[in-house]
């Protein structure tokens, strides 16, 4: 008896995603939480908003909110925090890149607003924590609470803005290259590169 593996799997369709798109969203996200774990010794440090920028710009809406449910899931069961008040300002956080990209994102061509998103999504993904927080810990006062967090706000903002500014552009063409060569994406369907 001959067992073998019939190619056409990666050609089946699962509502509307075909396994070979299902196989990159899992590839994009285990990247995405390795790099943040391997980064987690520095506070506010790591490449996601990059990646996430990235990564929504080749996948469909549908793909970008499976991509973020599951590494939101993943990045607090690592964590050890399958808390709520963690993971719903997370997951709200991280889906403002695809409805910007579904938004205003998918018409900018220019590399440095893309950063110049990276940088504002910084504060912003920051700002979706307070309102949770300030319920979980019973916090009545904002300022405080607001002052004693803009030190790792700038850094997520700054982190986001460099690593968009500076890796965007070579990232981008590589996964335009490989999904072209692959079949995944046809020509008519590639973004065109950013420039600076």
């Amino acid at each position: 008896m001959v067992t073998y593996i019939d190619l056409n799997i990666l050609f089946m369709e699962v509502n509307g995603m075909t396994t070979k798109r299902l196989i990159i969203v899992a590839f994009a996200i285990s990247i995405t939480v390795v790099q943040e774990e391997i980064l987690l010794l520095i506070p506010n440090v790591q490449f996601t908003i990059l990646l996430v920028i990235l990564f929504s710009r080749f996948f469909t809406f549908k793909e970008s909110f499976i991509y973020i449910l599951v590494y939101v899931f993943l990045d607090s069961l690592y964590m050890g925090t399958l808390n709520p008040f963690y993971m719903i300002p997370m997951f709200l956080g991280w889906m403002l890149i695809p409805v910007s990209q579904v938004l205003f994102l998918h018409k900018t061509t220019k590399v440095i607003y893309i950063a110049l998103f990276g940088l504002i999504f910084g504060f912003l993904y920051s700002w979706m924590y307070i309102p949770f927080q300030m319920v979980e810990q019973g916090i009545t006062d904002l300022w405080p609470y607001l002052i004693k967090d803009i030190p790792f706000e700038l850094i997520l903002a700054g982190t986001g803005f460099l690593s968009v500014y500076l890796i965007y552009e070579p990232l981008e063409l590589v996964l335009n290259n490989l999904f072209k060569s692959e079949g995944i994406i046809q020509n008519n369907q590639m973004k065109s590169l950013p420039k600076k």
